[in-house]
């Protein structure tokens, strides 16, 4: 895992990062909040394509990667590339809990969990806030 405080390829102030950003996506990308469960954009979504940081827009996971957890937020079994996102240590709820941190700009975008069972190549579970991503589609083969 990383230390915070990485030095970023993408870099705002908190005024440009709330200029740029929703309330919502500042809230969530910006102060580590949450969406609530199932009201997510691509909670249920199957298109195939690419999610990128929507604060950035560095590309993130793939559709190939998203599986259906019933969790309530779109889970993916890997990130893109393993230098994508970044992994902290997180405490903040009084218990050990790792936060998945977009590696370009620093944004927040959920938590990965590991051991639950599901039936993936890696057995993580990198549970990420819709409002946290953007989905490129890609075309369909002819």
């Amino acid at each position: 895992m990383k230390p915070t405080g990485s030095e970023y390829s993408v870099r705002k102030s908190e005024s440009e990062w709330r200029e740029a950003l929703s309330p919502a996506e500042y809230q969530v990308l910006r102060q580590a909040g949450t969406e609530r469960p199932f009201t997510g954009e691509y909670t249920d979504t199957t298109t195939t394509g690419v999610y990128s940081c929507r604060a950035c827009g560095a590309e993130l996971f793939r559709s190939d990667t998203k599986f259906e957890s019933h969790c309530g937020w779109p889970s993916f079994f890997s990130p893109l590339a393993g230098e994508a996102v970044e992994l902290i240590e997180d405490r903040s709820l009084g218990m050990a809990r790792v936060e998945v941190r977009c590696a370009a700009c620093g944004s927040h975008l959920g938590h990965v969990f590991e051991g639950e069972g599901y039936d993936t190549p890696t057995d993580q579970r990198y549970c990420i806030n819709s409002i946290s991503l953007t989905l490129t589609p890609t075309d369909s083969p002819t």
